[in-house]
């Protein structure tokens, strides 16, 4: 059963890229997110799946290797946000759609990140801790970010968006985490579905929004699909660039892999709530597909060439991919 689960969730880019076909080709089927809580509820799901899956040991990593924690995190909030901003510029994209563009990229790395180092044979166990860092982190760094880099777009108010990152991004985790560690034996027990549900989340989050914003899609056309195609090539590419910094190719694969991907689903979260009544919210459903084909095909790449370090490769060590 365990191995039908990670095959299910290794496949999430099919289900992600599937469910986005759905909602654009036909609406009504997906339309039913959009309504009422469901997009909050699901992400705040994906959120405490994640917090299921981490492990104090995760955390100890960050003091056991700071250096290595701090490069990936530093890149992740610093080329992401520049790269978002840039791109909205060079591509000449509408207020709305520049605001969205630009918070996917202010975003912590895509919990995703975790199955893609899995199947690329990274550093699972420095990804794991890198995601988790930089979620945490995220309550503060989105906030200050979007708004320094919004603010004269659209109108941000900065409270409301630091206090919904809390309510979907760190009281969920922060449950998981502490489920895990004083209810170890019931959580073992499902932590096994929580990467093929999170999978089934952030895949129904993509179509319905997709779904709902479809004219606007295909009115906005080719330059904002190039604009979230180069945030998150480039985001791979400098990551990967920057990260040989540590001198350590697993490493450096590892940070390239977070960089590059994004925890799309909180930037629906925070645009619809944040931006409601625009189009905000599709640059994140339309990364959430892009960066899960770029990612798989990375993995493809990389997986072929593996590069061990004898120094703490943890690339098998984690076979529970937090998603």
């Amino acid at each position: 059963m365990q191995s039908l689960l990670q095959r299910f969730t290794s496949l999430f880019p099919l289900w992600v890229v599937g469910a986005g076909v759905l909602g654009v080709s036909y609406p009504p089927a997906l339309l039913w997110v959009n309504e009422g809580s469901w997009i909050t509820v699901l992400l705040g799901v994906i959120m405490l799946g994640m917090g299921l899956t981490l492990e104090w040991k995760d955390f100890e990593r960050v003091f056991r290797f700071p250096g290595r924690v701090f490069l990936g995190v530093a890149l992740q909030y610093s080329v992401m946000p520049l790269l978002g901003y840039g791109l909205a510029r060079l591509y000449d994209l509408p207020p709305e759609l520049a605001a969205g563009l630009i918070l996917v990229a202010c975003c912590p790395g895509g919990t995703a990140s975790n199955v893609i180092s899995f199947l690329a044979r990274a550093n699972v166990g420095l990804s794991v801790t890198m995601t988790a860092v930089s979620t945490v982190l995220a309550v503060l760094m989105t906030p200050v970010l979007t708004l320094y880099l919004v603010g004269n777009r659209l109108e941000v108010d900065g409270w409301a968006l630091f206090r919904d990152t809390v309510t979907v991004v760190l009281l969920p985790v922060a449950l998981g985490v502490l489920l895990n560690r004083y209810l170890g034996g019931l959580t073992r027990r499902v932590q096994a579905y929580a990467p093929p549900i999170a999978v089934i989340a952030i895949a129904l989050i993509v179509g319905a929004i997709l779904g709902r914003w479809r004219s606007n899609l295909l009115e906005a056309g080719l330059p904002l699909l190039l604009a979230v195609v180069s945030l998150h090539l480039l985001g791979f590419s400098l990551g990967y660039i920057l990260g040989r910094l540590s001198k350590n190719e697993t490493v450096a694969r590892t940070i390239a892999i977070e960089v590059g991907m994004q925890n799309s689903g909180l930037a629906v979260k925070l645009a619809d709530g944040n931006f409601p009544g625009t189009q905000a919210s599709v640059p994140g459903a339309l990364s959430a597909m892009v960066h899960s084909i770029l990612g798989s095909l990375l993995a493809a790449i990389w997986s072929r060439y593996p590069h061990h370090e004898a120094e703490d490769n943890t690339a098998i060590e984690a076979s529970r991919p937090a998603v």
